[in-house]
């Protein structure tokens, strides 16, 4: 048994001391222990240490978790320890691969299990090894968010631009469409989203036929948007590739529709247009006003 007592419990997670701006600052690295402290908020854990190790090539510090030998862990005091290892888990690795929000047979018979499958766990997984293994040795890169590479792709050095458009470009891309889609769904728009499609397309019935017009003729492979350009309204535009609205600067996604053929090929082979038909009958139109609000929050 640890000396600690029998519910000790090993470093949890992770933080590079230079992301807490401690840097050998032992008043800061007190303050920062005393702020963790509070917002553990539980009477299990008696102390939060930092202690500075070199057992990471990204971490010089490590949070550690010391739950009181005179009981047992709470259920508050066991969230903690997860939200530390899910810290863990951020520096482990750049980027990860999120949990769809859905089962993968959830959106059938629209879109069929086994494409779901194969799309989130081979192919979005493989943007994300390749766009992870494209950032190595770019650990100031590595530390952005998804959004603000791809946001910025023309300030990512020229030696690993391509691969970081391809891959970034697809890992953004693709955890922006499961958001859009969802059971239960399709139907109609209401509300402001409604309002800015009729004014910029006259209908919704004009909106889906350009929309899937923009899918349909979009050659080879790539994707279909309704976005919100840079004049504050609605437009539908396609883009190649894992291109998306936010690299060329044309404007901000709402919605987007993956027309790669492994989006839909096991089920509508070459029928590409029967797709995006069905599409409909899955957008999540609450997700598209979320992204709506965002948008006008973002450029108020």
């Amino acid at each position: 048994m640890s000396p600690l007592g029998e519910y000790w419990m090993p470093p949890l997670a992770v933080l590079a001391g230079d992301e807490l701006g401690l840097r050998g600052d032992f008043e800061g690295i007190a303050q920062a222990s005393e702020k963790a402290y509070r917002r553990a908020n539980t009477r299990n854990v008696t102390s939060l240490a930092l202690l500075f190790a070199g057992f990471s090539r990204v971490v010089t510090g490590t949070i550690v978790l010391v739950i009181s030998p005179l009981s047992p862990p709470t259920r508050s005091a066991m969230m903690v320890a997860s939200n530390l290892k899910d810290k863990q888990k951020e520096h482990d690795m750049a980027h990860e691969l999120p949990e769809l929000p859905y089962a993968h047979d959830a959106l059938e018979p629209h879109i069929d299990s086994k494409t779901m499958e194969i799309h989130h766990g081979k192919h979005h997984a493989a943007y994300i090894a390749k766009l992870n293994a494209a950032l190595e040795g770019h650990a100031e890169l590595a530390e952005k968010s998804i959004c603000e590479l791809v946001a910025n792709i023309d300030s990512v050095p020229e030696g690993i631009r391509g691969a970081v458009r391809n891959n970034g470009g697809g890992h953004w891309n693709h955890k922006f469409f499961w958001k859009v889609m969802g059971p239960g769904q399709g139907g109609e728009p209401s509300g402001e989203v409604a309002g800015g499609i009729n004014a910029a397309f006259g209908s919704f019935a004009d909106f889906q036929a350009k929309f899937e017009a923009a899918g349909a003729t979009r050659f080879g492979s790539g994707w279909a948007w309704l976005i919100v350009d840079n004049d504050g309204k609605f437009a539908v535009t396609s883009t190649a590739n894992q291109d998306n609205p936010l690299m060329d600067k044309s404007g901000f996604p709402l919605l987007g529709c993956d027309v790669w053929e492994h989006a839909y090929y096991l089920n509508y082979q070459n029928r590409r247009p029967d797709y995006l038909k069905a599409f409909w009958s899955v957008v999540n139109w609450d997700q598209v006003a979320e992204n709506l609000a965002k948008v006008k929050e973002m450029t108020a």
